[in-house]
């Protein structure tokens, strides 16, 4: 046999049959992930293309099937509960599965009184057909994805003023509307805001497609979806002014818009959220927002 084949070949055997150091067999092909183990972060795992992974809880129970693009790719997002430790099982596959400890987080309960209730529900004709068609271009958008390559810089602030609310407390308001009628509420607050004055320039934290930007949606205002790949989308609300278009590639660092005081809001500033989808779904009820703020430290 040729010494260069015999090379190979020992080589192949070695990649398939060598211990570990925990004395599991290196398989030729692996599951790896890295990323922010963290409640509401943010994981990337890499492994064959288009390989079906089953995640569950400590108990065995199933949470939710992903799937590796066609270059063994897959982001997946963690709910703000998200239990500890994860199981990925690679499945229809060889490749054992791997656990993942997921770190809490602590998130506070406030409670809001004197809240005018006219402020954000949608209570005249006009105002819920407003919502309503509002409510059509978001889902339109939530659905569509990005074919292009998946996220792979980091992220950055996409404004230049200092965090205000951050992500994940429960708020229960408590107040009137206009008629007098007593009203409750309570939502937790899914994103990561910032203290600027109208007028203030946004930028794209992370490269992507637009695919959406309306400057009159009746919560939000004027807003900007831009798609990062891999399922993950970055939300910007209230803002004065949209200054990109539907199907816009936009680098990072390049503008979007100016910040504003418009929709269903007390005062200016920025909202930004960072939703994850599973495109290994055709149900959008599995997906969930994740916490902009643990993004920018994510690849550092």
């Amino acid at each position: 046999m040729p010494f260069p084949r015999l090379l190979t070949l020992l080589a192949l055997l070695l990649a398939t049959a060598a211990p570990a150091a925990n004395g599991e067999p290196i398989t030729a092909e692996s599951l790896s992930c890295s990323g922010i183990t963290k409640q509401s972060g943010l994981i990337r795992c890499k492994g064959p293309a288009d390989l079906e992974i089953e995640i569950s809880g400590p108990d065995g129970e199933h949470l939710r099937t992903v799937q590796t693009d066609e270059t063994g790719a897959v982001l997946i997002g963690l709910r703000q509960d998200e239990p500890s430790p994860l199981r990925l099982k690679p499945l229809a596959s060889d490749i054992p599965p791997i656990s993942l400890t997921i770190a809490p987080r602590q998130d506070d309960f406030r409670l809001i009184n004197g809240f005018n209730c006219d402020k954000v529900d949608a209570r005249t004709d006009a105002q819920k057909q407003h919502a309503a068609e509002s409510w059509v271009k978001k889902q339109a958008a939530f659905a569509s994805f990005n074919p292009g390559p998946q996220l792979r810089d980091g992220f950055v602030e996409p404004v230049d003023g200092p965090a205000s609310s951050p992500f994940g407390p429960t708020r229960k308001y408590i107040g009137t509307g206009a008629n007098g009628e007593a009203c409750e509420k309570i939502s937790v607050h899914e994103g990561y805001d910032f203290a600027v004055p109208t007028g203030t320039p946004v930028y794209a934290p992370a490269g992507g497609r637009v695919v959406l930007a309306d400057p009159d949606l009746y919560y939000e205002g004027g807003t900007v979806f831009l798609d990062h790949g891999g399922g993950l989308v970055s939300v910007f609300l209230h803002l004065s002014e949209v200054t990109v278009e539907e199907g816009h590639v936009i680098s990072q660092g390049e503008p979007l818009g100016k910040t504003g005081n418009t929709g269903r809001t007390t005062g200016p500033h920025l909202h930004w959220a960072v939703k994850w989808r599973n495109s290994a779904s055709d149900s959008r009820d599995g997906d969930f927002y994740i916490d902009p703020a643990l993004l920018l430290n994510w690849g550092r």
